[in-house]
């Protein structure tokens, strides 16, 4: 069996059907229901109707050590939600992390740079370009600066290609999210 290869729905409505992407880090989580658009789907967990409405509490996230990305279980899920076109999801996923990896300057600028890069995504969808500019830029930013600062390979991933793949995604003015590039980590 190969990787698992979602459809992507806001509501009813399906948006886009993955004919490739990278294969999964955490194949065992499943992925929601649907890729929440704010605006035009359920809030997924505030509305009563959303993917995760009453889930329960997930578990407490703790710091995970740049050198120890393989094993960060809510960093890979995040790259998976972001390749897949969950892109709010994967906001979310990145954001508990970014909120405990704060005594790492490098770790919390680099995550940061994760979150407002697929929040840029994210605004290609809901067409507003002056967010995609703006986040895309902030996002590839501190990118940017974590690769300089601390090394290119930072949790795995090649951060200056991604950066460089990024800003030409938004240089482009995109139109489909399903445009931007995909994180490849190592096996």
């Amino acid at each position: 069996m190969g990787p698992q290869r979602p459809c992507l729905f806001v509501g009813s409505r399906v948006l886009s059907c993955a004919v490739s992407s990278p294969a999964r880090y955490q194949p065992n989580r499943p992925f929601p229901g649907y890729a929440y658009l704010p605006g035009e789907s359920p809030h997924p967990t505030r509305d009563p109707a959303g993917h995760s409405y009453q889930a329960g509490e997930e578990d407490t996230v703790r710091p995970c050590p740049p050198g120890d990305w393989a094993t960060c279980s809510p960093y890979l899920f995040g790259v998976d939600l972001y390749n897949a076109g969950f892109l709010w999801e994967a906001h979310e996923a990145w954001e508990s992390l970014w909120h405990v990896s704060k005594g790492d300057r490098s770790q919390a600028q680099f995550i940061q740079g994760l979150i407002q890069c697929t929040a840029a995504a994210l605004k290609v969808r809901m067409g507003q370009p002056k967010g995609v500019e703006r986040l895309g830029e902030q996002g590839t930013q501190r990118l940017e600066s974590t690769a300089l600062q601390v090394s290119n390979s930072y949790m795995g991933l090649d951060v200056l290609e991604f950066v460089h793949d990024f800003r030409e995604f938004v240089a482009s003015s995109p139109t489909d999210p399903e445009d931007r590039p995909r994180i490849h980590l190592p096996a």
